[in-house]
C-alpha cells in the first residue's frame, strides 16, 4: 500500500447503489479496498456525492455500518448528519455513532425557515456541542443559500467538539478565518474541499485534502502532495492541470453536466461498482463516455 509522503487525501465517496436504489455492500467493499491501495486516509460518506440526503434511513444504516466493516479500522469514517433542526441532527449522529463512524459532518442544512444569522449558528454550535461524536464542519459558503455568518465562523471552528472543516466555499476571506482559528487551535484540521483549487489551498496553509473526485484521481492527488511538500510547485501546477482535465472529462466537461453520473459510471468502468444509478438523474451523454473510456484504456 502506497501511503503518500506530502498531504493527507480523504475522499468524499459516491454511494454504490443497485438499480433498486440500495446500498450495493460489494460494490463499496471493492472502492474502500481500492482506495486503501492509493492511500487515502479516510472517507467521507453520505454526503452529498454520497447521496446521504436522499438515502432512506435504513439505507444510510447500511452504507455506515459496512463502510465500517470494510475499512476495519484501515481509513477513518466520517459521515454527514446534517438536518434542519439540532434533535434530528442528533439522531443522525446518534446512528452514525452506533455504526462506528468516527467522525459527523455537519453541513449547512436544505432548508431552514426563519434562517437569520444567530439562527443558523445557533444550529451549527448546540448540535456541536451535544453530539456523541468528534464534528467536522462543512462548509460551502454561498453554494448554499443557508451560509454561517462570516462573523460567527471562528467562534464555531474553536468549539472543543470540533475536530476539522470540509472548506469548499471557494472564498479567500472564509479560509482566512479558518487558518486564524487554527492559529488558536493549532489540532484543528484544515481539508480542502475544492478539487479545482488543491495547490491554492496547501499554499495558503490548509493541510489535507477532501472531495469527492478524490476517489477518481487519488495516486494524481497523492504525487500532488508530495510535490507541494518537496518545493517542487512548477511540476505539482503541471500535475495539477492534468488532474483538472481527469475530473472534467469525467463531469462531463467544465458545465459539469454528467458530474455523478460521470463519476459513477467511472467507477463502473473501473470495475468498481455495479451500476451507475443514482437519486439524482445526471445525464451521460456520448463525449462524457467516450471521455471516461479513454481515461481507463489510458490507465489499464
Amino acid at each position: 500500500m502506497h501511503k503518500p509522503a506530502g498531504v493527507p487525501i480523504w475522499s468524499a465517496v459516491p454511494t454504490p447503489l443497485r438499480a433498486d436504489l440500495t446500498v450495493d455492500v460489494l460494490s463499496l467493499e471493492r472502492m474502500i479496498a481500492a482506495s486503501i491501495a492509493e492511500g487515502v486516509e479516510g472517507l467521507f460518506v453520505a454526503g452529498t456525492c454520497g447521496e446521504g440526503p436522499w438515502l432512506p434511513d435504513r439505507e444510510r444504516r447500511v452504507l455506515m455500518t459496512a463502510a465500517v466493516k470494510a475499512s476495519a479500522g484501515r481509513l477513518k469514517i466520517a459521515a454527514q448528519v446534517s438536518d434542519n433542526s439540532v434533535p434530528r441532527i442528533l439522531d443522525n449522529a446518534q446512528m452514525a455513532a452506533d455504526c462506528g463512524v468516527d467522525f459527523a459532518i455537519i453541513a449547512p442544512p436544505a432548508t431552514l425557515l426563519n434562517a437569520t444569522p444567530e439562527r443558523i449558528t445557533a444550529l451549527f454550535a448546540e448540535a456541536a456541542q451535544r453530539c456523541p461524536l468528534p464534528v467536522g464542519i462543512y462548509d460551502l459558503g454561498k453554494h448554499r443559500p443557508i451560509m454561517i455568518p462570516e462573523d460567527r465562523l471562528k467562534e464555531l471552528y474553536l468549539l472543543p467538539q470540533v475536530k476539522l472543516v470540509k472548506d469548499s466555499s471557494g472564498m479567500p476571506e472564509r479560509r482566512a478565518i479558518a487558518l486564524a482559528a487554527r492559529v488558536e487551535k493549532p489540532s484543528l484540521r484544515l481539508f480542502n474541499g475544492d478539487e479545482f483549487r488543491c495547490l491554492e489551498y496547501l499554499q495558503a496553509g490548509y493541510d489535507s485534502m477532501l472531495f469527492g473526485g478524490a476517489v477518481a484521481v487519488a495516486p494524481q492527488l497523492g504525487r500532488i502532495g508530495e510535490l507541494f511538500r518537496a518545493g517542487r510547485l512548477e511540476e505539482a501546477r503541471a500535475l495539477e492541470a492534468v488532474m483538472k482535465r481527469t475530473l472534467f472529462d469525467i463531469y462531463g466537461g467544465e458545465k459539469i453536466a454528467c458530474w455523478l453520473t460521470g463519476l459513477k459510471h467511472y467507477m463502473v468502468r473501473r470495475g468498481l461498482f455495479s451500476t451507475s444509478a443514482s437519486f439524482l438523474g445526471y445525464p451521460l451523454t456520448d463525449e462524457c463516455r467516450a471521455s471516461i473510456e479513454r481515461i481507463v484504456a489510458t490507465s489499464a
